[in-house]
């Protein structure tokens, strides 16, 4: 606890050093994309990233080692005028030596579909297939993320940005309109199985696609730098009503980008939906992330983020769980878990990134999440140095808490990870 909130420290001591140059280099900052290797443009991209993992584990400290192997390859080949097939895909091998409850192997099919134009000067287009649908102008939670339920397979890092990406994609046929200064998309994802499949090299539509869904978004410049998105969306869950949702971003000044990411509908609670009774506690609720992200002009950019989700615990009912049925209690985490949303109604995050620190090529990036109502903390840091064709990093992880709070409750209280990622 005493190391995150140190952590947290620094950063908010950081913030203080925002000044930019310019208001677009701000805005560039916003993205939540993780620091990646640059290649050559082409029609596909293969990499490898083997990894040696060391952690010590609860309730001893124990210290386990593991290896992985990630392998991933991406496609983006066109086929005919205005058209495109696109694929990606990622397989984790682990082992010989691997952590408890890890698989031998896991498999990801992030995106499988075609796209293409349709009539004149490419104003509307069409996606049919897997896509890996990512909303929201939020970095460390994404409530307008509606697709990223039971999305993820295999977690190679707990950064935000890798698990956006690192995920599988939702089937559906999706449209979109495009005209000066805005959009609009339509799309429909069918149900296609009934519940996840955790086989090993499943394609897993249960996961992805065990209910109907379907999403409208709007987007459209109004005034300066204001381009707000609306969404309508469906997620067919018992109990559930279409949702509503808004993102937007706003230049604050030349250093500091504002902004907020907000959904609400009525709906079950998160508790009622891990019991099976979603029906018994529908009611209004809504979720928020807002934040700010400020740069400097030194490639150093921080992000200062509250977060609250409607549908989970306060403090007084996460207490009341935790001292109640185990059996509750585990179904509601793996739950919340699945919906990549928090434990508890309240967090704050905080991000710091840092692109060539101190010498050229070596990105230093971390954040500390924390839960409000029972105050435990999940730590991360990494220094990456980027070479041609190849990234090597060195990742730390500490999650830090009671033992039945949100984050105290991980089996593994550190976790380092060394890794090398080359792009063929």
């Amino acid at each position: 606890m005493m190391r995150g909130c140190v952590v947290f420290a620094v950063l908010s001591l950081l913030a203080g050093t925002c000044h930019a140059d310019d208001a677009e280099e701000a805005g560039l900052k916003l993205a939540d994309a993780t620091p990646t290797q640059k290649v050559d443009k082409a029609d596909y991209q293969f990499s490898l990233e083997p990894a040696l993992r060391l952690a010590t584990v609860r309730p001893d400290d124990q210290v386990q080692t593991a290896e992985r192997l990630a392998i991933e390859l991406a496609v983006q080949k066109a086929f005919a005028t205005g058209w495109r097939f696109n694929f990606a895909d990622r397989l984790d091998l682990n082992g010989p030596q691997r952590f408890s409850g890890d698989p031998g192997a896991i498999n990801t099919l992030k995106e499988f579909y075609v796209s293409g134009s349709v009539g004149r000067e490419g104003q509307n287009l069409v996606d049919i297939g897997r896509i890996n649908m990512r909303l929201g102008v939020a970095t460390g939670y994404n409530p307008t993320d509606y697709f990223r339920d039971n999305a993820v397979r295999s977690v190679a890092s707990v950064d935000p940005a890798s698990l956006r990406e690192n995920r599988l994609g939702t089937v559906m046929l999706r449209g979109q309109r495009v005209w000066t200064g805005g959009s609009l998309t339509a799309l429909v994802a069918p149900k296609l199985a009934s519940g996840p499949n955790d086989a090993d090299f499943s394609v897993d539509l249960g996961a992805t696609n065990q209910n109907t869904r379907w999403l409208m978004a709007v987007s459209q410049h109004m005034v300066a730098d204001l381009s707000p998105q609306f969404l309508l969306y469906g997620d067919g869950k018992p109990g559930s009503s279409p949702q509503f949702g808004v993102n937007l971003t706003h230049l604050i000044n030349n250093a500091c980008v504002g902004y907020v990411e907000w959904t609400g509908g009525r709906s079950p609670s998160t508790l009622a939906r891990a019991l099976g009774q979603p029906e018994s506690d529908v009611a209004f609720r809504w979720s928020m992330s807002t934040g700010l992200t400020c740069t400097t002009s030194r490639n150093l950019s921080l992000t200062l983020e509250y977060q609250r989700d409607g549908a989970a615990l306060d403090k007084a009912g996460w207490e009341s769980l935790q001292k109640g049925p185990q059996q509750q209690y585990l179904a509601y985490r793996n739950l919340a878990n699945a919906q990549q949303d928090p434990a508890t109604r309240d967090d704050v995050f905080a991000m710091l990134r840092w692109q060539d620190a101190f010498i050229p090529r070596l990105d230093l990036s971390g954040f500390i999440r924390m839960n409000l109502a029972d105050h435990s903390s999940l730590t991360w840091l990494e220094a990456r140095y980027h070479l041609n064709r190849t990234d090597v990093a060195l990742q730390w992880q500490l999650n830090g808490g009671s033992s039945l709070s949100e984050y105290g409750a991980m089996p593994q209280q550190t976790l380092w990870q060394v890794l090398v990622k080359h792009y063929f």
